[in-house]
């Protein structure tokens, strides 16, 4: 795909890398020279110095013949106005813009604003939601590592850190089912030591391997017990940095959680008090000491540090880490900082970009892609892909899994259909309009998966 991106800050560059690496024809457009030439220095793409909303910009980067614009600067306002310009005067047929304000993604406004006959964005992607909705669900299922959704929901892919004495460590894979007879579940893949292993039935669970699973959601907490000592749900959580993410994860939870936030912006304290309901507000800084312990940060669940300074939260993480906090989770958008501190004194080390990444990647793979998940921070990557054809037009259609030859390091892990959670083994028959899911370890073979379920032109 012939793909222009406008804006080269984390959320643009971390894009430009995955797709660069999937060999697409990509273009990026900023006003920040040394950030486009840092850009380029390591990755095979083209670069455009200017404001990507002026049409002179835009066509020096190929807008003409481009088959989708990302605009993903940190100005709203640029990216729907760089949305215009591409579908007025060059029909581009794919926009995607990243808005972040409530102003504009107020329900209310929001579907008389963006459409073609007034603001053409076809695809509006908000950072601090997606980031709040990625936490939030590791909120919800303590002891996981990351928590994906599919299929509305029906069926979830959970990685966790597998630790000694559990039931299946040092067990074959096979055995899974002998531990769980009425339990349906599949590992998808085991990273070990920072590498990918493809699971097959004689593979070893060791302690330490970060191990996909999938199931159905009611089957979750059961596969989890199987791996690692359950967690207790969690109920005290203290958020350091009242901003957009922590004040929507306040929002979203305070009913059912005991909620703590530290603000260190007097008026934002006050804006937050206003705003929240049962949330308790503490105006202060997250590296106070005395603060965290007066506010007993030693009976916390989970202290969860959402400031958009990465050294302030890593600091605040280990000081309460060292306080007695149970669990600590961050966020942290400089990668070489997140692949330094996770699963030391940091147990969840959060990557905003990489999160916003996986929404985005979600419209530019080819054929029927519902979702596309990003996994430990760009490795590898999960799709949920609908199934259209007939056995004639398709390669996968009224085959065995067993039978079918799968692109080398994918894994085709489960299927809907009609609601219906199938974790796939290697007799399942694939039928027109399931729903698949794919594990993909090494991203270079995700467009060889996109070839395999490609619908064959005889078709139409």
């Amino acid at each position: 795909m012939k793909i222009v991106i406008v804006g080269a800050g984390q959320v643009g560059a971390t894009l430009a890398e995955n797709l660069a690496r999937e060999y697409n024809d990509i273009t990026v457009v900023d006003i920040n020279e040394n950030a486009l030439r840092a850009l380029q220095d390591r990755l095979d793409i083209r670069t455009v110095i200017g404001t990507g909303a002026y049409p002179d910009i835009l066509v020096r980067a190929g807008i003409e013949d481009a088959d989708m614009l990302v605009a993903v600067t940190n100005s709203d306002e640029i990216n729907i106005i760089a949305c215009q310009v591409a579908y007025s005067l060059f029909h581009t047929p794919t926009k995607i813009a990243r808005v972040r304000a409530q102003n504009y993604t107020n329900p209310k406004y929001k579907n008389l604003l963006f459409n073609d006959k007034n603001m053409p964005v076809d695809v509006m992607i908000t950072p601090e939601q997606v980031v709040t909705d990625y936490i939030r669900k590791l909120v919800e299922q303590p002891g996981a590592l990351q928590v994906l959704d599919f299929a509305d929901g029906a069926l979830q892919l959970v990685a966790l850190r597998a630790v000694a004495n559990s039931p299946l460590v040092g067990q074959e894979l096979r055995t899974l089912k002998e531990h769980m007879p009425n339990v349906d579940a599949r590992v998808a893949a085991i990273f070990r030591k920072d590498g990918a292993l493809f699971p097959v039935g004689d593979t070893v669970i060791e302690d330490g391997d970060e191990v996909f699973f999938i199931a159905a959601k009611k089957n979750i907490r059961k596969v989890m017990s199987e791996l690692r000592r359950l967690e207790k749900p969690y109920r005290r959580l203290m958020i350091a940095g009242g901003g957009n993410i922590g004040y929507r994860l306040s929002k979203a939870l305070e009913d059912d959680y005991n909620i703590k936030i530290i603000e260190f912006s007097a008026s934002r304290a006050g804006f937050l008090s206003e705003q929240l309901n049962r949330t308790v507000v503490l105006k202060g800084s997250a590296t106070d000491q005395e603060l965290l312990l007066d506010e007993n940060i030693d009976k916390t669940d989970v202290f969860l540090a959402l400031t958009n300074d990465d050294e302030v939260n890593i600091m605040a993480s280990l000081l309460a880490k060292r306080l007695g906090a149970r669990k600590v989770m961050t966020l942290i958008s400089n990668p070489v900082y997140a692949d330094l501190m996770q699963g030391g004194e940091i147990d969840i080390a959060i990557s905003p970009q990489q999160a916003t990444t996986s929404s985005l990647l979600t419209h530019v793979r080819r054929g029927d892609t519902v979702s596309v998940h990003s996994l430990r921070r760009g490795a590898a990557e999960a799709l949920e892909i609908i199934v259209h054809g007939d056995a004639k037009s398709s390669k996968v259609i009224g085959r065995a899994i067993g039978d079918i030859k799968s692109p080398p390091g994918s894994t085709l892990a489960a299927l809907v259909r009609n609601g219906e959670v199938i974790i796939a083994h290697h007799d399942t028959v694939i039928q027109s309009d399931d729903h698949v899911i794919v594990f993909v370890v090494d991203k270079e073979n995700t467009k060889a998966v996109e070839k395999l379920f490609a619908v064959n032109f005889s078709f139409f």
